[in-house]
C-alpha cells in the first residue's frame, strides 16, 4: 500500500466527494432548500474527516486488541456513532461561528440534543460506518491503490485553494 499519508489524504478527498454527491442528491431529490456544503467545489470535508477517523479507529484500535467479530461490529458501531456525532457537533459550531450560517438543524427530531446533533442521526452514523468499513472501504481502497501521487497532490491543491477562497470570500 502507498504511504499512509497519501492513503489518508486520498481517503479524506474521496469520502468528502462522496459526501458531496450524497448531499447534493438529497438536496435535489428529497429536501428542497437543503444546504450541501460550505465550499465551492465538489466536497464536504466533514464526511472525509469522519471517514478518516473511523478508518483510523478500525485500523489501529482493532489491530492491537483481538475481539470476536460480532463484538468488533458492535464496538465500531458505538464508537462511530459517538465520534461522528461529536465531529458533526464541532462542524456545526465551526460553520456557524466562521460563516454565520446554520447548515443543518435537528430540532424537529424527537431525540435532538441542541440543533446540531440527535440520537437518530447518531444511530444513522453508526450504521453508515459499518457500511463504509465493511462494504465501501474495500472497494475504495482498490481505487486508492491506483491513484498516482501527483493526482492526489493536484486534487489536494484544488481543495486547499477552494478552502482559502471560501474563507476569504465569506
Amino acid at each position: 500500500m502507498k504511504t499512509k499519508i497519501i492513503y489518508y489524504l486520498n481517503t479524506f478527498l474521496i469520502y468528502s466527494m462522496i459526501g458531496y454527491i450524497i448531499e447534493t442528491s438529497l438536496k435535489y431529490l428529497v429536501f428542497n432548500g437543503m444546504n450541501n456544503g460550505i465550499l465551492y467545489g465538489p466536497w464536504i470535508p466533514v464526511y472525509g474527516m469522519g471517514s478518516v477517523f473511523i478508518i483510523l479507529i478500525t485500523n489501529f484500535v482493532f489491530q492491537k486488541i483481538k475481539v470476536p467479530r460480532w463484538l468488533k461490529i458492535i464496538l465500531v458501531f458505538l464508537l462511530s456513532a459517538i465520534i461522528l456525532t461529536l465531529i458533526e457537533l464541532l462542524g456545526g459550531i465551526l460553520i456557524e461561528k466562521i460563516f454565520h450560517k446554520v447548515f443543518w438543524d435537528y430540532s424537529d427530531m424527537k431525540l435532538h440534543i441542541g440543533h446540531y446533533i440527535s440520537i437518530e442521526m447518531a444511530l444513522l452514523w453508526g450504521v453508515m460506518s459499518l457500511v463504509v468499513i465493511y462494504i465501501i472501504k474495500p472497494l475504495i481502497d482498490k481505487i486508492i491503490e491506483k491513484i498516482p501521487s501527483i493526482i492526489t497532490y493536484l486534487v489536494l491543491t484544488a481543495f486547499i485553494l477552494d478552502l482559502c477562497f471560501t474563507l476569504l470570500l465569506t
